[in-house]
């Protein structure tokens, strides 16, 4: 009788597995934060015209990588109430982009004084879960499987479509809002934990738990701008979150209200948040 009971479950759970498979994304340019603090002590110990020296020179540096010619942008944004000193955003097209602005700030004097707390890479991305979850069931319908050639012809189509709107053009290329000055980010992953693992939901599941999701930061329209970069295969978390507001109180606003959606209640986790006003290298720096 037991024997029978599990040969007829494991069938059960492999169907299920099967229908847990991952959405499509489609991707825009590469993210980097970079959080830093000053070593105050070394910059005190030097003198005046020095310290001035360093300051012109990383100010160039950064004014040169604030708009690249290859696309993309870099930001500066001195910390408030965190306990490293700056954090450093780059937006660039390619991979080896991101490499060259690393080796450009290691060449900056300045940055001999900088400590690294903490680095993110990662890329923009569009999840595409509503599209994922129908194609998924119109290939079951037919006899079919995800990823065949009739399911790949469709996302393709639909990829190019999502990929030609305005909405979905400004998730992976975001410009720097100059009218929103205040910068929020924070990593996060999906939880794993047994009974609660969000790769082992059915994707239907994940396609309204994360529309429902979206809903919530759909009425922040106009307060907040999200950027979501994807950080799998690139960093121990899954995701970052880049908040950009006119008023710092839109981040606890948001944030609340998004925590009380089941796909954040049930099934994430948060890194640590980094909280500043975008401005200039010399915020930093001593007189």
């Amino acid at each position: 009788m037991t024997d029978a009971t599990n040969s007829t479950a494991r069938p059960a759970v492999a169907r299920e597995r099967t229908r847990a498979h991952p959405p499509e994304t489609t991707e825009g340019w590469y993210a980097f934060h970079q959080i830093l603090t000053v070593d105050r002590a070394a910059l005190r110990a030097l003198p005046r015209d020095a310290r001035a020296r360093l300051r012109d020179e990383a100010e160039a540096a950064l004014n040169a990588l604030a708009k690249p010619s290859e696309g993309g942008w870099s930001a500066v944004v001195p910390l408030i109430g965190s306990s490293a000193d700056v954090m450093l955003v780059h937006f660039r097209p390619t991979l080896d982009d991101i490499g060259a602005v690393q080796q450009a700030l290691a060449r900056v004097e300045l940055f001999d004084h900088l400590r690294p707390v903490y680095s993110f890479l990662s890329v923009t991305e569009a999840g595409l879960y509503h599209a994922s979850a129908q194609l998924a069931a119109e290939a079951e319908k037919r006899g079919g499987a995800v990823g065949d050639a009739t399911y790949r012809a469709a996302m393709d189509a639909r990829v190019a479509a999502e990929r030609a709107s305005a909405h979905v053009q400004r998730r992976l290329f975001p410009p720097l809002p100059d009218e929103m000055p205040y910068v929020c980010f924070y990593p996060m992953s999906k939880r794993r934990a047994v009974g609660q693992n969000w790769y082992a939901l059915p994707l239907e599941e994940r396609s309204q738990l994360m529309m429902a999701h979206g809903m919530t930061g759909r009425g922040y329209a106009g307060r907040v701008m999200q950027v979501i970069t994807g950080a799998i295969g690139f960093d121990a978390w899954e995701w970052g979150v880049t908040l950009f507001a006119s008023d710092p109180l839109s981040f606890k606003k948001i944030v609340t209200d998004m925590r009380f959606d089941e796909v954040s209640a049930s099934y994430a986790e948060f890194g640590e948040f980094f909280v500043g006003r975008v401005g200039a290298i010399q915020e930093l720096l001593l007189p």
